[in-house]
């Protein structure tokens, strides 16, 4: 090497040495719930393809719906000592111990999709989440203004018990509801957000009910729960999305191919792109010291079958979901 090129080459380190860390040089650390739903798989696929963008080493640690594994990575992060952490909590509480350990080594933390209890909200930098009572209010006002004065037996499929995403679903489900007398929720039960169990659910609420003919509607708290709602009510011989509506949250692509075939209603869209802006949080506090706002609201979106479901169901099949 040339001593003028040595020069360049040494000029070229030091200006590297003094720029601030970027997003580029950035390693995360993400403690997803696991795989439950087609959503969640979403989830994962489109952080890996919005930190390829950024050039962000993202380490994923599946939890396989255990808080305990999730505790365990978080640890695990902050031995790595990586420059964030970013948390899908499966359940709202039993954080506080964990997160004081993260922020005394001085890692912010993000949580993505699920929010936790108000008493932690010191111990992460931000949470990137929907409004998850306004998503069961949209789905309540959905289902009163199509069944209009009818009486409505409604079903319930609840999330996991425990999540603060189930107990706002149904919050917000509820207070729609409320303003309708003729809209009842008759049965209630959690299907853990997994498409096995709302099948297994959905079967048992239709023996209750007489063999499914005394239910007007079916309200699931994310769209998995749903499809195999619908798969349980088609081998009862019920007609989904005809003799009894249907209504969930999420927006996966199978939802839509169900509403294509006239199975499903409607859906309220979560957008699985709850990385983006968490990266982009994460790289402005590392490289100028911007606080985000502690809470990043995404869209939510209401789907029905006037809104060309299979060309939105080709849209999003490529997702990873």
């Amino acid at each position: 090497m040339t001593l003028k090129a040595l020069f360049a080459a040494s000029a070229t380190a030091a200006l590297l040495l003094a720029l601030p860390a970027s997003a580029a040089e950035l390693t995360i650390g993400f403690s997803q719930i696991g795989s439950e739903s087609g959503w969640r798989a979403a989830e994962t696929s489109v952080s890996k393809q919005e930190a390829a963008k950024r050039k962000v080493n993202l380490k994923i640690a599946d939890a396989q719906q255990k808080q305990e594994n999730q505790i365990k990575a978080i640890r695990s992060f902050i031995a790595q000592n990586v420059d964030a952490i970013f948390l899908a909590p499966v359940v709202s509480t039993g954080w506080d111990s964990v997160l004081k350990e993260a922020k005394e080594a001085k890692i912010p933390v993000v949580l993505l999709d699920r929010d936790i209890d108000p008493s932690g909200k010191e111990l992460y930098l931000t949470a990137v989440t929907s409004d998850s009572v306004h998503e069961g209010e949209v789905a309540g006002d959905w289902l009163a203004k199509t069944v209009g004065g009818k009486a409505c037996n409604v079903v319930e499929l609840q999330g996991t018990v425990g999540a603060s995403v189930a107990a706002n679903r149904k919050k917000g489900f509820d207070t729609a509801i409320a303003k309708h007398a003729n809209l009842k929720v008759v049965r209630s039960q959690t299907g853990d957000f997994t498409r096995a169990k709302g099948k297994e659910v959905m079967e048992s609420f239709i023996k209750a009910e007489g063999g499914g003919k005394s239910i007007c509607a079916v309200y699931a708290h994310n769209d998995d729960m749903m499809v195999g709602a619908i798969q349980a009510m088609k081998e009862a011989g019920l007609k989904p999305g005809k003799e009894i509506l249907t209504v969930s949250i999420d927006a996966v692509p199978d939802i839509f191919k169900a509403m294509a075939a006239g199975e499903a209603n409607a859906t309220v869209e979560l957008t699985p792109n709850m990385a983006g802006p968490a990266l982009d949080a994460v790289a402005a506090f590392k490289d100028k010291g911007t606080v985000p706002p502690k809470w990043i609201q995404t869209d939510s979106k209401l789907y029905t079958a006037a809104d060309d479901p299979q060309k939105i169901y080709d849209s999003k099949k490529g997702l990873g979901y």
